[in-house]
């Protein structure tokens, strides 16, 4: 595994680490780990996710793993309870519209492909 390196990521409370030698171009799964050393309860290592994406299009693959938009979904859920509390804050609102704007962007790119007969499938 190698760590993931990000000039806006943190390694403060947490790494993340993703595979190396993938398929598909791009890597498939990812390890959150916390930065001080700790072990769960049932005697795992303390990772504190694990994350399996889509390997390969699903049409010629299966569903294998999860979509890139269902972790962003995921983030816009966390966020808009935080603005339903006393967290409410003008950062997490522009969070939720450029996340939202992620989901636009990914979705054009699904429509597109769907509207060349190519979706799910590993043509361009």
């Amino acid at each position: 595994m190698k760590e993931l390196k990000h000039d806006l990521l943190t390694s403060k409370y947490t790494e993340v680490f993703h595979e190396e030698g993938f398929k598909h171009n791009a890597p498939h799964y990812f390890e959150v780990m916390p930065v001080i050393s700790v072990t769960d309860k049932n005697g795992g290592d303390g990772t504190l996710a694990k994350i399996h994406f889509q390997e390969g299009p699903i049409k010629e693959c299966g569903v294998n793993g999860v979509c890139n938009e269902d972790l962003i979904a995921m983030v816009i859920c966390r966020l808009e309870h935080f603005q339903k509390s006393e967290w409410s804050c003008r950062e997490n609102a522009i969070a939720i519209s450029k996340l939202e704007e992620a989901l636009l962007w990914l979705r054009k790119r699904t429509m597109g492909r769907e509207q060349r007969g190519v979706e799910g499938t590993s043509e361009k």
